[in-house]
């Protein structure tokens, strides 16, 4: 449950008047609809205060959005590429058009800064141009066969309806990426995005794609409360209309998604979490192996799962590179998110605060070197890294979101893989080293969904499959998604006839 409560004060904390909160309904069947239990307060990381207040949907009104999008989806799996490609191209110069404000309201509603933000935008803004092309991708494939005038094909078909969760931490971008891929490839969508940002997180979106000529029920955006996304998830997998669930979220939640799809047998997708590894080897530049680490460990104050979780550094690097990154973490501007020199902003929710002080705390009680943070200001946790963190620390096995990393030397690069490869996480990694060539040899043995070479953990291109392995999920973003949401379905054509055997 989420116990902030809205500030009496008509000043917020940076001493400006205070904007009152926009009301927000549910998206069903290209109309802006209000809930039967009313609405739900949505907060801001940084004041504290009401930023929206948006639909509270429960199982009727998830009901009635699957019902919607069932219904559109025979046409939907009819349109062209041509009128997909023009919705989608439209939609990109909306969000090019209202980026200011789109980044502004990521700012307002998640914490995330400025910079991520527009970040985040240009990324979108890829995507969608990229996605406009995707409906012109070869739909299946010509198998040859062994009987005389027969032709075999495989053809793509989607699937139907596609529920996705969205999330909080990649707010703009995530939700695209989660509506997108099932959309190209003919797909009706219900989106849930997570009541820490139901507007950056589906409401934005929809709007934007309803202005872009999307036909009504294509997608539709059911959002809850805090704690009430039961009923929501009950409908998804109890409706035979739901026929894949994608999942963009922790590893505790999607496992339990997943038993819940297999059970029901519909078909998942998971984006999962991830412990993630930078690798410094011994010939790294040292200047720039720091300023990749901060990036990696510290962007959007450690809460994307392509963060650096711990970094491991050759001996003979590892005092003078522990050194530069306590001075780096030091520097880094921390405050406002809307103030446009900020690198580290709010965590998301003081309860989020208090789990990574508490993992923190953690970590020194049994025998961790704090070498800078471990504090915070108001919402604002300092960039924390750790030494000589023990293995039975929860910071030195589980994903901790926020901005804390921990430190390691190794003897040598096998040892940083085995260090690398030690838990079940599989999502991204890196390794940075002044010899391209061994780095991509040392990529081949690392247990993980991407391995960047000379670059942060976090680094997005649209055309390249972003997804984990191991439990870091299954399933891929990008063009390569496109098999994710569709069905492959055998046709073969035979011209005369065939000779059966015995008949």
């Amino acid at each position: 449950m989420n116990h902030r409560t809205a500030s009496s004060s008509s000043a917020s904390r940076t001493g400006q008047p205070r904007k009152g909160p926009s009301e927000y309904g549910y998206f069903s069947d290209g109309k802006w609809l209000t809930a039967e239990a009313g609405t739900f307060e949505d907060f801001d990381p940084w004041t504290e205060e009401v930023f929206a207040v948006a639909a509270r949907c429960g199982r009727a009104e998830t009901a009635a959005a699957i019902t919607a999008a069932d219904r559109a989806f025979p046409a939907w799996a009819r349109t062209t590429p041509a009128e997909k490609a023009g919705i989608l191209r439209r939609a990109a110069a909306i969000v090019e058009r209202r980026s200011e404000e789109l980044a502004e309201t990521m700012a307002r509603e998640t914490g995330t800064t400025l910079l991520n933000g527009r970040f985040q935008l240009g990324l979108v803004i890829q995507l969608i141009e990229q996605a406009a092309g995707w409906a012109y991708l070869p739909a299946g494939e010509v198998l040859p066969s062994d009987f005389p005038d027969t032709t075999q094909t495989v053809v793509r078909r989607p699937l139907g309806v596609v529920a996705s969760f969205t999330p909080w931490n990649g707010a703009q971008i995530l939700a695209w990426r989660a509506i997108l891929s099932p959309l190209v490839a003919g797909n009706t969508v219900v989106v849930k995005p997570t009541e820490l940002a139901p507007v950056s997180a589906g409401i934005q979106v929809a709007e934007i794609l309803h202005e872009a000529g999307l036909p009504a029920g294509v997608v539709n955006v059911v959002t809850h409360g805090p704690g009430e996304a039961g009923p929501i998830a009950d409908e998804f997998f109890e409706n035979p209309a739901v026929r894949c669930v994608n999942f963009i979220g922790s590893v505790p939640t999607g496992r339990m998604l997943a038993e819940r799809a297999g059970a029901a047998l519909k078909r998942s997708v998971m984006e999962l979490g991830g412990y993630n590894p930078l690798i410094v080897l011994d010939d790294a530049d040292l200047d720039y192996a720091v300023r990749v680490a901060a990036f990696s460990a510290f962007f959007h104050q450690g809460q994307i799962c392509l963060n650096a979780r711990t970094i491991l550094v050759h001996r003979d690097l590892y005092d003078v590179f522990v050194e530069r990154l306590v001075a780096k973490a030091g520097a880094l501007r921390a405050g406002s998110p809307l103030k446009e020199e900020t690198f580290i902003g709010p965590l998301i929710t003081p309860e989020a605060l208090s789990r990574v002080d508490e993992r923190v705390r953690d970590a020194v009680a049994k025998g961790a070197r704090l070498l800078t943070g471990g504090t915070h200001d108001g919402p604002v946790y300092a960039p924390t890294v750790l030494a000589d963190v023990p293995d039975d620390a929860a910071v030195s096995v589980e994903e901790t979101f926020g901005p804390v990393v921990v430190v390691r030397s190794v003897e040598s690069a096998d040892e940083a893989v085995d260090l690398a490869n030690r838990l079940e996480y599989g999502l991204t990694s890196a390794i940075i080293s002044g010899d391209t060539h061994r780095a991509v040899r040392l990529s081949e043995r690392i247990r993980a969904g991407s391995v960047r070479i000379n670059l942060p953990t976090i680094d997005d291109e649209i055309q390249a499959p972003i997804g984990g392995v191991r439990d870091s999920g299954w399933g891929r973003s990008g063009p390569h998604s496109l098999h994710d949401f569709t069905d492959q379905i055998a046709v073969t054509v035979q011209s005369g006839e065939r000779r059966l055997p015995s008949f």
